[in-house]
């Protein structure tokens, strides 16, 4: 994937048209490229500021790609559009939780920046098929699970370290 431009749209602007795919378009950019490193090309968001707040970070960046995972769920994406953005969202949030590796991860792969791309590419081949409700329903499932899962991680992490003390 070609690094992301300061001022490229995601979206055509016949797609910014569509309120929620222009809000796709914002909000994955607030998340993955909103800021430039002075000096470099290279683009982070707030999603890699949330990545430094060690536990609480993962999670609620992990919150707000599901937002956006399940927001393109609504509006059209297919079953198998949304399994790959999840897989980006898994992938990002499994390897955000190694500290330092994970925020280099974060810099580098930029998981809702790529599934607003993702999105782009399916609206341009024409396969928008409407609300998808039942893959929605399996987001917001497959999110509590990473949830909960994250938490337990964080606990057992804290419970060992409070062992150690």
């Amino acid at each position: 994937m070609n690094s992301p431009k300061t001022n490229d749209p995601i979206l055509t602007e016949r797609q910014l048209a569509v309120p929620e795919l222009k809000w796709i378009d914002g909000f994955s950019r607030l998340l993955d490229t909103r800021f430039r490193i002075p000096g470099t090309d290279m683009r982070f968001g707030v999603d890699f500021l949330l990545g430094l707040v060690p536990g609480a970070g993962d999670l609620i960046s992990l919150g707000m790609s599901g937002v956006l995972v399940a927001t393109m769920a609504k509006n059209g994406a297919s079953g198998m559009l949304v399994a790959r953005m999840l897989f980006n969202v898994a992938l990002d949030a499994l390897v955000g939780t190694i500290p330092v590796l994970g925020n280099i991860f974060d810099l580098v792969y930029k998981a809702n920046y790529r599934n607003a791309v993702l999105m782009r590419e399916f609206y341009g081949e024409g396969e928008h098929q409407g609300s998808a409700w039942p893959v929605v329903l399996g987001v917001i499932v497959a999110i509590i699970a990473i949830f909960v899962l994250a938490i337990w991680a964080t606990v057992e992490v804290l419970g060992w370290l409070w062992s150690l003390l």
